[in-house]
């Protein structure tokens, strides 16, 4: 088993801090085995029938245990999130930890009940960190999703992602009360992937597709709520500049990606017209999770001209950009210049695969990936 050491220490501040934490994410991102390192006192899985049945009355069954309680797959019965709310008030000393493969409407819900009790932690694949970086290549080519990560070969892993798209569209989807047939969204999907990397134009794919827009947002909205995608908006700072105003889309998992586009080794991804795009939201989803702050903290930017940032956020009262360039020696690039002034940015890190950081200017510097989480966790 591979040890999760910053999931895990931040998932234990917020049982110390919150009364109820829950531990959302994709299915197969761990949060079973995770959950399992914290020894509860009591494990309520759902997809048990037996522990199914011994929640058909939750409050019975709960308001006289103590120690902390933990309860999976809470998907299957919301209607929980009332009682563990007369349950918390009854005793603010009590500890449960909830696990969902669900999407954000579950969220919502939840927050709405326990508003002040409960706390969320999003659990993705693998780190960079949680592997070493001698891995990197096989995380960007399989993804960090445990069991496809593991598998005994990339032929192995490909099978597995494949099965698991299947049967997301196919079981889970439906589960969740979603009515689309599965070979529509997957189709739709699978066109969804030529967009990893770019922003989005829902008339574009409607047209390709034959639907209107609006069924193109709620598409792209199931598969974002169920953390499959993740959209990233634009930042507007200059309003005398013509700016990008639509989102940009990302895979969240590179592995996932590379199934829908049938790339299934290294080799064929070298070779793959996506490649630049592939590269880019692995290395920008790997940067985000070291940075570890809010997804909505996070921001793209681009202006009609071509002038255009991967990432902007900002941090301390300060300006910071991020590029992201599948190429042999990145330089300062007109663009790259321009964002500088626009933003007023006071930091840019360039991400590239090379083995040397190197700095373009004082507050310019070129990261290699491999290299990435000790420059900035030391803030370099």
């Amino acid at each position: 088993m591979i040890d999760r050491p910053i999931d895990r220490r931040k998932i234990t501040q917020l049982i110390e801090q919150f009364p109820v934490t829950v531990i959302v994410g994709a299915r197969q991102t761990g949060k079973t085995t995770l959950a399992r390192q914290f020894h509860a006192d009591y494990y309520f899985d759902l997809e048990n029938p037996r522990d199914l049945v011994r929640l058909d009355n939750p409050q019975l069954t709960l308001e006289d245990l103590q120690g902390l309680i933990v309860i999976d797959e809470i998907q299957r019965r919301p209607e929980i999130f009332p009682v563990l709310r007369y349950l918390v008030d009854k005793n603010p000393k009590q500890k449960y930890l909830i696990l969902g493969s669900a999407s954000r409407d579950l969220i919502k819900q939840s927050s709405e009940t326990l508003a002040g009790r409960i706390a969320y932690f999003k659990l993705e694949g693998f780190r960079l960190s949680d592997i070493g970086p001698k891995n990197r290549k096989k995380l960007w080519l399989r993804g960090g999703l445990p069991p496809s990560f593991l598998a005994n070969s990339d032929q192995q892993s490909f099978v597995w992602r494949q099965h698991y798209i299947t049967a997301f569209l196919e079981r889970d989807l439906p589960q969740l009360g979603i009515r689309i047939p599965a070979q529509t969204l997957r189709r739709f999907w699978m066109m969804l992937s030529h967009y990893h990397g770019q922003i989005l134009n829902y008339s574009e794919i409607g047209r390709s597709f034959g639907i209107s827009d609006m069924t193109v947002r709620k598409y792209v909205e199931i598969l974002e709520g169920t953390f499959m995608i993740k959209t990233l908006w634009p930042w507007h700072a200059n309003l005398k500049k013509r700016l990008v105003k639509r989102p940009k889309l990302y895979f969240q998992d590179s592995g996932l990606f590379h199934a829908l586009m049938s790339i299934e080794t290294m080799e064929q991804l070298m070779g793959h017209p996506k490649l630049g795009a592939s590269w880019e939201g692995f290395a920008l989803n790997t940067f985000c999770r070291i940075l570890q702050k809010e997804e909505s903290e996070y921001f793209f930017w681009a202006t009609h001209a071509g002038a255009e940032l991967d990432l902007y956020w900002q941090q301390g009262g300060n300006n910071f950009g991020a590029e992201f360039k599948f190429t042999d020696a990145p330089t300062l690039t007109k663009s790259m210049k321009i964002a500088m002034e626009d933003l007023n940015l006071d930091f840019l890190y360039v991400i590239y695969p090379g083995k040397t950081s190197y700095r373009l200017s004082d507050n310019v510097l070129v990261v290699a990936f491999e290299e990435l989480e000790q420059r900035i966790m030391n803030n370099e």
